[in-house]
């Protein structure tokens, strides 16, 4: 029984490593034809898209000090420091033996903004073109990596959080993700960087693939004999709360 009880944790976790990356690809083929869609199209600039780009910008020519504070803002939860508090987490969770939660992590934020990347290259969508652009960013538009990051690293983090949370913390905790990952939003089409539909196309793409994998890694769990969980009330490891009483026990 001795010998079972390794090869039965690497099976395991190839399942989950499976299950993450059909997941993955599922997104990824769903993408691949709205990305068609768009580049046959030439991605016209609506619109909405015109029309919010215009008056923000008088907006933001004419109040320099909301203006820095959106700079400020849109840097302080820009893609990096959400990558490096992915990354720490996940290493805290190592730390704390569940490797296979900090993989979901890792897995999620970086298959996401591999395919913010992806869609970038394949749109080649310009920037808005701005008289007196009070920012600039470097890259093409579509899908706004900021908002790809942003719902990328706030729904992971908060999917993490959830087991340890009260059903009231949980409340706070989904608010308070989806007012960063708006606010970011605006911060991008208010700073002149990208349109609108960038940002939109940003937050569907990342809490899709927050969706699929937390899904996928969910169906492993259930082939795993573990109790069935909702992952956008309970997390996606709910067993995780165990796990910490026993470690400071």
């Amino acid at each position: 029984m001795g010998r079972l009880q390794p090869r039965t944790h690497v099976e395991g976790d190839r399942r989950l490593g499976l299950r993450l990356t059909v997941a993955s690809l599922a997104v990824a083929l769903i993408m691949i034809p709205f990305s068609l869609l768009l580049v046959v199209a030439k991605m016209p600039v609506n619109g909405l898209d015109a029309g919010v780009a215009e008056r923000l910008h008088a907006y933001a020519l004419a109040h320099p000090g909301v203006t820095r504070v959106l700079i400020v803002w849109t840097d302080l939860f820009g893609p990096w420091p959400w990558r490096i508090a992915v990354i720490a987490y996940a290493a805290w969770l190592l730390y704390r033996g569940a490797p296979r939660l900090a993989v979901w992590a890792v897995t999620t934020v970086t298959v996401g903004g591999l395919l913010g990347l992806a869609l970038k290259i394949v749109v080649a969508r310009a920037r808005p073109h701005l008289p007196d652009p009070v920012a600039l960013a470097p890259g093409d538009s579509f899908p706004s990596g900021h908002a790809v990051n942003v719902t990328l690293g706030a729904g992971v983090i908060v999917l993490l959080l959830l087991p340890h949370l009260s059903r009231w913390g949980k409340v706070l905790a989904w608010t308070l993700a989806w007012f960063l990952v708006l606010s970011v939003a605006y911060t991008r089409v208010a700073l002149g960087v990208h349109w609108v539909s960038d940002v939109v196309a940003g937050i569907v793409l990342g809490a899709a693939v927050v969706a699929a994998t937390a899904a996928g890694f969910e169906t492993w769990r259930r082939e795993q004999g573990r109790r069935p969980a909702s992952p956008l009330t309970e997390g996606v490891e709910p067993e995780t709360v165990k796990v910490s009483h026993v470690h400071k026990n």
